[in-house]
């Protein structure tokens, strides 16, 4: 299986989720807006639950109504992201092998990513991310040699500022919205943010 890369807003986003939700395990969806075909573009997430994740009736509402999204904003489900409550765990659960599976069914090229909490300090110089890509009906770990997170620096000072700021409050997930119909889970507002900071004009790239 080919390259996958991860934008800037892609993993600040998923970051910032699980800031949010530190003893709960967190969950979304990985999108990509580039066409199929050679490596994969994580360019946006969508942060789905911060509680009873396993439960498929809320899952599958989320997916139905991402995929629609998805369908309106030329995008597409092309992953799905986890991190555990337990900070040094990072294997995929079987909630997380399921709803991969599930994707994986009308993307072949989909990738399970889970946080690994335990490294997700600002000093950590690598991306606190396991990636597994499937092959042969199994998830095995994809070779980090075909990850690739550009200005990985720079992404990180992002999320830290935006950590240290507050913005993960502006974060809102698919159980978020649930609760509140008028919040937004597609995080428009945040994704402006995001891209303010990561702009040539404020230094970044």
């Amino acid at each position: 299986m080919g390259e996958v890369e991860l934008s800037c807003r892609a993993y600040v986003k998923m970051y910032l989720h699980s800031c949010l939700f530190p003893r709960c395990s967190i969950n979304g969806l990985l999108l990509s807006s580039s066409s199929a075909g050679g490596a994969v573009c994580v360019t946006d997430c969508v942060p789905l639950l911060h509680s009873h994740l396993p439960l498929a009736p809320i899952t599958q509402l989320a997916l139905t109504q991402v995929d629609v999204w998805c369908a309106q904003t030329q995008q597409r489900i092309v992953g799905y992201y986890q991190a555990n409550a337990c900070a040094s765990d990072c294997s995929p659960t079987p909630c997380a092998l399921k709803i991969a599976d599930k994707i994986a069914e009308q993307f072949e090229s989909a990738v399970l990513l889970m946080l690994d909490g335990s490294k997700m300090s600002p000093d950590d110089r690598v991306p606190p991310i396991v990636m597994y890509e499937r092959r042969d009906s199994k998830w095995v770990l994809k070779d980090k040699h075909t990850i690739m997170l550009r200005q990985w620096e720079e992404t990180q000072a992002i999320a830290s500022q935006m950590l240290e700021s507050g913005d993960h409050a502006l974060l809102v997930d698919f159980d978020g919205h649930l609760d509140d119909i008028t919040k937004d889970w597609t995080n428009q507002t945040l994704n402006t943010k995001i891209a303010e900071l990561s702009s040539p004009a404020n230094g970044n790239i």
